[in-house]
């Protein structure tokens, strides 16, 4: 089957094409594309739910266009489309259904034979873009839907190869991931360890009670006087930071004794940190990258503690890190340093570089997996709402 996949839970537009092939248990990538959102958010200092909803209402059906020609799926003709449902489908959504029936009226049905799409969790408004998108297409296009959690996609993202945009099959096998395994999910939006028992089917052991790790990141970026996104900018300048006896940062719920994690805390923390550096005339470069060297350094430990015990308890094979703040150096060479000294027979896997991001591959991921465990994971247009706070299970 070819397959479109599609991604607009937060501040990315995202739609890719896959061509799976069960028998083998993988797919093959055609097509993929992102639009990142992040330059129109800069000066909000976090992603603005009405601004990234305009945004994937704008930006996604060029992008229709763009993975179809991509994937040599794009034919121009004429459909004759049902104007008053697909506009009921859409009565929310007026510039995305002018622009669907502008190039769907003179588009050939493409070689598309199901949808999956992200209905949670996520910014609601964002959600309601791309559930809206795949609805109509749906409908025009009489082809079902396979709804997906963002987070499987998390999850699933490192089942990629190194070289999945290039291969017959973009996914390793996956037997080769010894299960049980943990995942840790660290993102902008969530803090989560989760057991993963067998693939499709998940349990979550701990997440965080306030802050996520990625919003604690940009936060304190923002206390540190850099712009949106902080949290890539905190740890450049923690490479550049030393050990300080006048920088001391806690490290939250590191024992106790579950795992749920806060770090609305530490946040607080650093902001006295800082405030205390100003009334002291003292907060120059080398004090702002020592306090971005402690404050990672606090989160990485409550990281490392919490998770090597979930490893511990659970008997687990293997260690999943991923979502966008796995892209950090100090909190990955960490892990794997405390792997080596402790689980040396357990595996760590993290996406391949591009995935760790929100993208619509790894939603194309956790779909295909849902056709391999379920019976009938598919569902209609009038079945598929946004579920913004959607939990794994």
């Amino acid at each position: 089957m070819n397959i479109l996949s599609i991604e607009t839970s937060c501040d990315e537009t995202a739609l890719s094409i896959i061509s799976t092939n069960t028998k083998e248990k993988n797919f093959s990538v055609r097509a993929n594309a992102l639009i990142s959102q992040i330059d129109i958010h800069k000066e909000y200092g976090g992603v603005f739910p009405a601004l990234a909803k305009r945004e994937h209402a704008k930006n996604v059906t060029p992008l229709l266009i763009h993975v179809l020609k991509e994937a040599t799926l794009y034919h121009e003709g004429t459909t004759d489309l049902s104007l008053p449902e697909l506009e009921a489908t859409l009565e929310r959504e007026p510039e995305l259904f002018n622009a669907l029936v502008a190039v769907l009226s003179n588009t050939r049905k493409p070689d598309i034979d199901a949808l999956m799409v992200t209905y949670g969790p996520g910014l609601t408004p964002a959600l309601w873009v791309g559930i809206n998108f795949a609805r109509a297409l749906s409908i025009v296009w009489d082809i079902p839907i396979i709804p997906v959690n963002h987070m499987e996609g998390h999850i699933t993202s490192i089942l990629f190869s190194k070289d999945y945009m290039n291969e017959q099959k973009a996914l390793i096998d996956m037997n080769q991931v010894d299960l049980p395994v943990i995942a840790l999910l660290i993102s902008g939006g969530h803090t989560q360890l989760v057991l993963v028992k067998q693939w499709g089917h998940y349990e979550i052991i701990g997440e965080t009670i306030d802050d996520a790790v990625g919003e604690a990141f940009d936060k304190v970026g923002r206390m540190l006087g850099m712009e949106y996104p902080g949290g890539p900018k905190v740890s450049q300048t923690a490479q550049q930071g030393v050990d300080d006896q006048r920088v001391s940062l806690p490290r939250p719920m590191i024992s106790s004794g579950d795992y749920r994690f806060s770090f609305s805390g530490l946040k607080t923390a650093v902001r006295y940190l800082v405030e205390d550096q100003e009334k002291k005339n003292a907060l120059d470069e080398h004090m702002i990258a020592n306090i971005a060297r402690e404050f990672e350094h606090a989160v990485t430990d409550v990281l490392v503690k919490k998770t090597t015990s979930a490893l511990l308890e659970y008997g687990a094979q293997g260690l999943i890190i991923a979502g966008g703040v796995s892209a950090n150096t100090h909190i990955i060479n960490s892990f794997k340093e405390c792997i080596e000294k402790e689980f040396s027979e357990l595996t760590l896997y993290t996406p391949e570089q591009g995935l760790s991001g929100d993208n619509s591959l790894m939603i194309a991921s956790a779909g295909f997996i849902q056709l391999l465990t379920h019976d009938n994971p598919y569902i209609t247009a009038d079945e598929l709402v946004a579920v913004g706070n959607l939990k794994l299970s």
